[in-house]
């Protein structure tokens, strides 16, 4: 695995330098680091990072984000955290991307804990407690930053909310305002121009859509995977928000527990929506989804013409029985225009 994922390097070379690796740190800084600026470099337009909200570098923090990408999320955020002289992210990842054994180990050494998912009920609670302990005991004792996606899975129309049950899991164990103000949540937003895998998405909208119990194969997570990795992404922002414990502070404890879940949802939502990044296809696709000209003047005409030839090559991927064409472009453009939407709505 290891001379796939870096080809050209004799084994024992690899071998050598890994042996060198006393931390998971040193491992990720000898080998990741390198190959995720690579991916970086050759399937983006430029990758940054603005951690200015957050001007303590030493304290840990839960980066609770909207996800876009199985793997570079976190990865990116890690090089970028690295890059500004902070330590990489301790990452949740969900049990059904471990397809193959290799991919076990990698993500161990990559400082990743498991995420349980297929499980009854019993198991779920034992497990969401076991790991609500690992994550306080993460950020309390061991100092160490947490990045965890604010719902299981992605959002496959860019429809981004968090899942209350995120929260839950996190307030396990004591008063449930005191124990979220233990994570120091800070809302990170992510903003990828392109995504390269919105024709998968849309392919699986309307396979669930003519499909009675559709269900997404291990192939078809692994061609997520790899799409995700190489497809190109366009320009890729990552927008760090204040921690909220300002906001928990001011809650009123006395409400209802559900109440309270939902608000405390909305104030991450709400500051993942205001630190978007928009690219001139947010604009044209909510123009072109809705026949209006509203946003004309933030984009000029080759923009929107790039914009349009990108949708049309996107949809010319998607090879479906019945291919309904009009479905799936209407897709495709809500997966660019719903950050947009959830960013005016927000900033009003």
């Amino acid at each position: 695995a290891a001379t796939g994922a870096i080809p050209n390097v004799p084994f024992e070379l690899l071998a050598q330098k890994m042996r060198t690796c006393k931390t998971k740190l040193d491992f990720q800084k000898a080998f990741c680091y390198g190959i995720l600026w690579k991916i970086a470099e050759e399937h983006t337009n430029g990758l940054t990072l603005d951690h200015n909200a957050l001007p303590n570098k030493k304290k840990a923090y839960t980066y609770i984000s909207n996800h876009r990408d199985i793997i570079l999320d976190s990865g990116f955020l890690s090089i970028l955290l690295v890059d500004q002289g902070m330590d990489t992210v301790e990452i949740a990842i969900g049990d059904n991307l471990l397809i193959y054994p290799w991919i076990k180990k990698l993500v161990r050494v990559n400082k990743s804990f498991i995420v349980q998912r297929a499980l009854t009920m019993r198991q779920m609670l034992e497990a969401s407690t076991r790991m609500s302990r690992y994550m306080h005991y993460t950020i309390a004792e061991k100092n160490q930053s947490i990045w965890i996606a604010q719902r299981e899975g992605r959002a496959k129309d860019s429809n981004d909310r968090t899942q209350d049950s995120v929260l839950k899991m996190l307030a396990m164990g004591g008063d449930l305002i005191d124990r979220l103000k233990e994570m120091n949540i800070a809302p990170l937003a992510i903003s990828y121009e392109y995504d390269p895998c919105d024709f998968l998405k849309a392919r699986e909208f309307q396979l669930k859509r003519d499909i009675e119990g559709y269900k997404k194969t291990t192939q078809d997570d692994l061609i997520n995977m790899q799409t995700g990795l190489f497809g190109y992404k366009g320009k890729v922002h990552f927008q760090v928000a204040s921690c909220i414990n300002d906001e928990l502070e001011q809650i009123d404890r006395s409400l209802p527990k559900p109440e309270l879940f939902a608000a405390i949802s909305a104030c991450i939502d709400q500051r993942i929506y205001r630190n978007y990044r928009m690219y001139p296809g947010n604009y044209v696709a909510y123009d072109w989804l809705n026949g209006t000209t509203e946003f004309t003047g933030i984009y000029s005409q080759e923009e929107k013409q790039q914009f349009v030839g990108y949708i049309e090559q996107q949809l010319g991927k998607i090879e479906i029985p019945n291919k309904d064409e009009a479905f799936l472009r209407e897709k495709l453009l809500l997966m660019y225009a719903n950050p947009l939407i959830n960013h005016l709505a927000a900033c009003r």
